[in-house]
């Protein structure tokens, strides 16, 4: 996604949260920010953005977000059940309606045969408790691509939540 792209969707998203009334928070891993960072490129995303959360280890994950230890030890941290309790815990330790949590490999090392190189998950939490988990790989990427395309997936997701009609974030 091109730059002009990523802020148009960045706007497009701000917009919507702002007509429903909704602040969204982040829960990064193998993005490290980038979400939070595409939205707060956006002049006015404070009455919107409520906070990133950047857990990139797992100790962070459980402090800042309370995923159980126990949790990730059983499915690993890059899995849909840790994007679930990521996107869940950004919820519980904010005052957002919406979350977006991503967890990865974006390499070049730390991939196996089950957990490639390229394997992305997110996960979109609605204040109603449900949660929207999504698997994506991206297969044999450079780091920066693999980083770029969970960002894109991440603020598309984002956009796509904001669709539904807003009982959900209530």
């Amino acid at each position: 996604m091109i730059q002009a792209a990523r802020i148009r969707l960045a706007t497009a998203i701000l917009a919507a949260a702002r007509a429903k009334g909704i602040m969204i928070a982040t829960a990064e891993s193998c993005t490290g920010g980038l979400v939070a960072a595409a939205l707060t490129d956006i002049a006015g995303s404070s009455d919107v953005l409520d906070r990133g959360f950047v857990t990139y280890s797992n100790e962070a994950k459980a402090e800042m977000l309370g995923v159980p230890p126990a949790l990730i030890a059983a499915h690993g941290a890059v899995s849909p059940e840790v994007a679930g309790a990521m996107a869940l815990g950004a919820l519980k330790h904010s005052r957002a309606g919406l979350t977006v949590s991503i967890t990865g490999i974006a390499g070049p090392g730390g991939g196996s045969a089950a957990k490639p190189v390229g394997l992305v998950h997110f996960a979109i939490a609605g204040r109603d408790g449900a949660v929207n988990r999504v698997e994506r790989r991206f297969g044999s990427k450079s780091r920066a691509q693999i980083r770029q395309l969970a960002l894109e997936t991440a603020l598309n997701l984002l956009m796509d939540a904001l669709a539904e009609p807003p009982s959900q974030f209530a």
